[in-house]
């Protein structure tokens, strides 16, 4: 299995940060993933998987949104904590599956400068 690059966007970041969702449990998320462990695949490259917060297991667990291509890269997009909304709608998984789509093509160049911007950031 190839290594995969995984990203994070800076609402993300933000959400990710307050939530207590560590980097650590977002690899492990995306590598449950490359084994073909999603909760909801969505279309379009877009995924539902669920992310235990330390200590809690998987009841006590917060909802991503991934753009995910395996063994290339992966892009979590959007969280949310089950106690404050128990899906998203129609019209948002469309907007999410038009962001994967044009994420998950950006070229090197447009990563790098994405990255520089502050708007992504590299899971390390």
């Amino acid at each position: 299995m190839e290594s995969i690059r995984i990203y994070k966007l800076k609402w993300f970041k933000r959400w990710a940060s307050k939530e207590g969702v560590s980097d650590g449990l977002l690899k492990v998320a995306i590598a449950e993933m490359q084994k073909g462990l999603v909760d909801a695949d969505l279309g379009a490259n877009v995924y539902k998987k669920r992310v235990p917060l330390l200590g809690q297991g998987k009841s006590g667990s917060v909802r991503t949104l991934i753009a995910f291509q395996v063994d290339n890269k992966a892009f979590f997009i959007y969280g949310f904590s089950k106690n404050v909304r128990s899906n998203v709608s129609v019209k948002e998984t469309k907007a999410l599956k038009l962001l994967a789509k044009e994420l998950l093509n950006y070229s090197d160049a447009q990563l790098k400068k994405a990255i520089d911007s502050g708007s992504v950031e590299e899971v390390k």
